[in-house]
């Protein structure tokens, strides 16, 4: 059998995206630079070069190599590929931050989200924050949003759950954003980028993200990919049925509250409250049961999503999530179940889901500019 032969137009293609990759990763390079680090002839690179300047993805530095031998032209990026916006939404603050092609940020915003927000409020921070950070450039070619609300994977929108306590109502991301991106809004909970920092940072395919923090949440990774689910809420454990403090089964919210673990007027966990309870469980009747009932509400998420997933490990994340104090009888009360997965702290850092969504935003920007017209 003899195998067809690629096409020139195949060939060239190739080199084009060997020589805009080289680009990306260094500021600027001679034709020669280029040659020796992809391997690839000078006259094959240096007609790529003067197709690539002469499509408007490169420009002449107007820059000469010195040294022994004939000097050379430096080539780099050419000015005006576009860039992304990476965007966090928390009950907190909103973040924009735009981003170029080579990586580095170029403008930063950070709006404040009020208490109690309203959703015409919050979507009037994110509109503010995005437009403050892309400045007078024009749009981004595209964008990338966490959001501390489970989100509709069609829409893209928020989504409303009973007992969501950051919920900000009926926040349209992409809508809002429209003015400030040309192209395409991919929005996803923070749980999930969360989940997807700890895969970028050696996790193995198959783990469940537990987050346990003011509020509760999950993601699901399968074959080394974030399994969203049909409508985008796949993971999300809130409601997930586990036992209570008297032993009967209840969905998991529902056990802070019977232990008076929210924060008053919300559905947010009291974090510093049950970090105290956990604290001083070997000092008193009452601590010592409100923390025994947390470890068994924990066991009982965790046995059901091994049974249902049969994970490799789980990682749990969050304030109160990689506490020892917690984690410690977890695992004991783990290893006595018929079926279990190993357990460990997450390993990224406070800010994984900005950080995530950065690098996804960086990532597919440059896909689109190594793409081409």
């Amino acid at each position: 059998m003899t195998l067809a032969k690629p096409s020139l137009g195949l060939l060239r293609s190739l080199t084009d995206e060997h020589v805009l990759n080289e680009l990306v990763a260094a500021d600027r390079l001679t034709r020669a630079e280029l040659s020796a680090r992809t391997g690839i002839s000078k006259p094959t690179i240096a007609e790529s070069v003067r197709r690539l300047t002469d499509e408007g993805l490169l420009r002449d530095t107007g820059e000469r190599s010195t040294g022994r031998g004939r000097a050379g032209s430096y080539f780099a990026l050419a000015d005006g590929l576009g860039s992304a916006l990476a965007v966090e939404v928390t009950a907190a603050a909103i973040v924009a931050e735009r981003i170029e092609v080579s990586g580095e940020t170029v403008g930063r915003a950070v709006e404040e989200v009020p208490a109690d927000p309203e959703p015409a409020a919050v979507a009037a921070a994110l509109a503010r924050a995005a437009e403050r950070a892309i400045g007078t450039t024009g749009p981004a070619r595209l964008a990338a949003v966490s959001a501390a609300d489970p989100v509709d994977r069609g829409t893209g929108r928020l989504v409303e759950l009973p007992d969501s306590p950051f919920l900000v109502g009926e926040l349209d991301p992409p809508t809002v954003l429209a003015p400030y991106v040309s192209g395409r809004v991919t929005v996803d909970n923070d749980v999930h980028w969360a989940a997807r920092a700890e895969l970028e940072g050696g996790a193995p395919a198959d783990f469940v993200y537990l987050y346990l923090g003011a509020g509760l949440g999950g993601a699901i990774v399968s074959d080394g990919a974030v399994r969203r689910g049909g409508a985008g809420i796949a993971g999300e454990v809130s409601h997930v049925i586990t036992a209570g403090p008297d032993g009967r089964a209840m969905p998991f919210t529902e056990v802070f509250e019977r232990l008076a673990l929210h924060r008053p007027g919300s559905s947010a966990i009291d974090v510093p409250e049950l970090l105290r309870r956990l604290a001083g469980a070997g000092a008193g009747a009452e601590p010592a049961a409100s923390a025994d009932a947390v470890v068994a509400a924990v066991c009982g998420v965790l046995v059901t999503i091994i049974s249902l997933t049969d994970p490799e490990v789980i990682i749990v994340g969050g304030p109160w999530g990689t506490d020892e104090r917690l984690l410690g009888p977890v695992v004991e009360r783990l290893n006595g179940q018929p079926r279990r997965a190993a357990v460990r702290a997450a390993t990224a850092a406070a800010d994984t889901p900005l950080t995530a969504v950065r690098a996804f935003a960086l990532t597919a920007l440059r896909r689109e500019v190594l793409a081409r017209p």
